[in-house]
């Protein structure tokens, strides 16, 4: 039987604990290692993924400030060599080669190993013009992370190495020098308590844009990532990872801004539609800008040791409080602060900062606003991470950033939220037509910064090869190793095609814009707060009868193969969208036959959806339990020391992905398509609605969409608090 012969480790890297020896050589004048202490991170990536297999690899890091980052591998007498410019490159090196040959597909959903006995022949060379691999949005420490231990942790750090990546974002970690900074400004453990936002909704907190919601923050939560990051920090360094760590961009707590009515600090406008607390911005040319930032460093690095790059993001999506008349003088004068203050604090570092408000605010940062704010700053000592290539065209709108490095990138993921969606060719011809663009400008950089992780593992695994490839493979070649790969080396054609379909039906688009449907989030329909506007709805993204045609032959392939192989894990993917795609349109009909006191047909569909809801809750449980709300919660519970502090945490874990916060738009922005949700909170909601619309279709009456709406609210907030 096909995909017998082969083996998947669930999360977890394998890690046989098995030695490896130290290779003994002389060091010549060109300054290169062979499996030395100099490689010794590098071998045991290699080594937690494939065990002892890894003493059979030698490796050489040679290192060449005139050359781009490169590799060179090559099968001799049952032996690997890999040489390369530094330690990412390494680890790249051996899983391209670990994939190529089929022996070893490395994903969020688990590693499938299938080593064979003797390493087949192979050379192959590799190298990017980019310095820069990134990774890691800012709210991904919000939707993805912060129930995360070291183990998860360690593993996703070898995730990154052996997909090549060197410019992880690291986040996690800094209340506990928030803390220790404003505590010498003077403001109490009670003040903090009342600024601190709760660990699901740092990310906004770091950034400005809300104070305390859903907190508060607990010390144990502070303490436990502070130890943490060091992990976290140590090991990306070893791997030569250049993690991107936080600065101060201007924001103050409240209590400081009462305590220093001297200074001069604009309370903000509510962030995202209202119902948060105003935040506090320290303007830049005030004397305390420059003093708390570079305190701020001086801490950070005393508990986490030097950095090179700080990410300081001072309007991420607040417009900036600047007078008409002196607008781009006083923006000059806040870019000039950032960078002075880091600058100070940590000479040579390079300040980071996101370009979303570039294309989230067009309107506020025109070209010229634009290029005063960053007119102060040294080319060379400023990133602009524009990771938002599917959805914005900013470097070509704002001029490559007037001189500025920069990286260009994806965020595919909004949110966590996870339909199944992304679009290969498109990443293919933009990276063709970067590389050759005549005013591309000093980009240095490439990736995907995604707001949540776990989730279309192929399209992060395509955008990471394209760094090294820069478009020249054809994906149909590059589909097939992946395959072998993925499923084992004796795939069927069926497969392939298949996966074509998939391609051509929901990998062919690059923004899912249906999670955000007339100012309403949600993935899809069924996972919006319900309401009856719904008629006027338009249709999903991608092509629905083909991706029929590749689940009804995925449905027959996987009946070849193992159990566990991850042919159950795609068709389960590909079903839960697919029927999900469907409950849409049924919902849309469902909703115009009780409007139209069709009772009957509504009835048939509402049974319909309802069958179709609670059958893709357990297609979700039996092929992919960690999707789960049950495994969600389970994880925040868990991370509590105390029952008071696991059940803070279960609170966040259940508001965010749901309610969210606030009063404006965002409620159902982090929607996941898990199982327990479409059973436990997206069907009960629309059945409440369903509900009552038949009723006053019934009784003809006015149906009352804002109270029913209403009712529903209040039901979403009793979930959230339920145990």
């Amino acid at each position: 039987m096909k995909g017998k012969n082969f083996k998947i480790t669930s999360r977890n890297f394998i890690n046989k604990g098995a030695p490896f020896f130290i290779m003994l050589f002389f060091i010549t004048s060109v300054g290169y290692c062979k499996s030395d202490e100099k490689t010794k991170s590098s071998l045991a990536v290699i080594e937690r993924l494939i065990g002892s297999r890894a003493n059979e690899f030698d490796l050489e890091v040679i290192k060449d400030p005139s050359k781009s980052n490169w590799f060179e591998v090559e099968t001799t007498n049952n032996r690997v060599k890999i040489t390369a410019s530094d330690h990412t490159a390494i680890c790249y090196a051996a899983y391209n080669f670990l994939r190529d040959i089929g022996a070893v597909l490395v994903s969020w959903e688990g590693n499938r190993i299938n080593l064979p006995q003797k390493w087949p022949s192979y050379s192959k060379k590799g190298t990017t013009p980019f310095k820069y691999r990134e990774y890691l949005n800012a709210c991904t420490f919000g939707y993805t992370t912060p129930w995360w231990d070291w183990k998860r942790w360690e593993q996703e750090i070898d995730w990154m190495a052996v997909h090549g990546i060197n410019l992880p974002t690291a986040m996690e970690g800094q209340e506990a020098v928030w803390q220790r900074l404003w505590k010498e400004y003077g403001l109490t453990d009670s003040q903090l308590q009342t600024h601190f936002a709760g660990p699901a909704f740092l990310p906004w907190q770091r950034m400005g844009n809300i104070n305390s919601l859903e907190g508060p923050l607990p010390q144990e939560f502070i303490s436990k990532k502070e130890d943490l990051q060091k992990k976290i920090l140590e090991r990306m360094r070893t791997l030569e990872m250049h993690p991107v760590v936080p600065a101060f961009s201007g924001y103050v707590p409240k209590a400081f801004a009462e305590k220093h009515p001297e200074a001069k600090i604009s309370e903000l406008k509510s962030w995202s539609g209202g119902g948060f607390e105003s935040t506090f911005l320290l303007d830049s040319k005030d004397p305390l800008f420059k003093e708390i930032g570079k305190r701020f460093i001086e801490i950070y690095t005393k508990v986490y040791g030097k950095s090179d790059f700080y990410l300081a993001d001072s309007f991420n999506e607040i417009t900036p409080p600047v007078s008409e008349q002196n607008k781009y003088e006083e923006l000059s004068n806040y870019g000039s602060a950032i960078f002075e203050t880091i600058n100070e604090a940590s000479p040579g570092a390079v300040w980071v900062m996101q370009g979303w408000l570039f294309g989230d605010n067009k309107e506020f940062w025109t070209k010229e606003a634009t290029s005063a704010f960053l007119s102060k700053v040294p080319n060379d000592r400023l990133m602009i991470q524009d990771y938002a290539n599917d959805r914005y065209k900013v470097w070509e709108n704002q001029e490559a950033f007037y001189g500025k490095q920069w990286t260009y990138g994806y965020v595919h993921n909004y949110g966590g939220s996870n339909p199944v969606y992304g679009d290969l060719n498109f990443y293919k011809n933009e990276i063709t037509t970067l590389l050759q663009h005549p005013n591309k400008g000093n980009v240095v950089g490439y990736g995907a910064m995604p707001e949540g992780l776990n989730n279309n593992s192929v399209v992060y695994e395509y955008i990471y090869d394209l760094a090294w490839s820069q478009g020249e493979q054809p994906i149909n070649d590059w589909l097939t190793k992946y395959l072998h790969a993925r499923y084992g080396q004796n795939t069927g054609a069926s497969a392939f095609k298949a996966w074509e379909l998939l391609l051509e039906s929901v990998y062919s688009t690059k923004y899912w814009e249906t999670r955000w449907w007339k100012d309403r989030a949600g993935a899809y329909l069924f996972f919006k707060r319900p309401t009856a506007s719904i008629t006027e709805f338009k249709g999903n993204p991608g092509d629905k009868k083909k991706l029929k045609e590749a689940l009804d032959l995925l449905n027959e392939e996987a009946k070849k193969y193992d159990k566990k192989n991850f042919i159950h894990y795609d068709l389960a993917d590909a079903s839960r969208h697919y029927y999900s795609l469907c409950i849409d349109e049924d919902l849309v009909e469902c909703v115009k036959a009780y409007q139209q006191k069709d009772i009957a047909k509504g009835d048939k569909l509402f049974k319909k959806i309802e069958k179709q809801a609670l059958d893709i809750d357990k297609i979700i449980l039996s092929a992919q339990p960690l999707n789960s709300l049950d495994y969600w919660v389970k994880s925040a519970s868990e991370y509590g020391s105390s029952p008071a502090d696991s059940q803070l945490y279960v609170k966040n874990a259940k508001t965010l992905i749901t309610l969210w916060g606030g009063e404006g738009h965002l409620n159902d922005y982090a929607s996941r398509s898990w199982s327990g949700m479409y059973k436990g909170f997206y069907w009960p909601r629309w059945k409440m609605f369903l509900e009552a619309l038949k009723k006053a279709a019934i009784n003809k009456t006015e149906f009352n969409e804002t109270k029913e709406r209403e009712l529903i609210k209040n039901w979403e907030i009793n979930w959230t608090e339920n145990k």
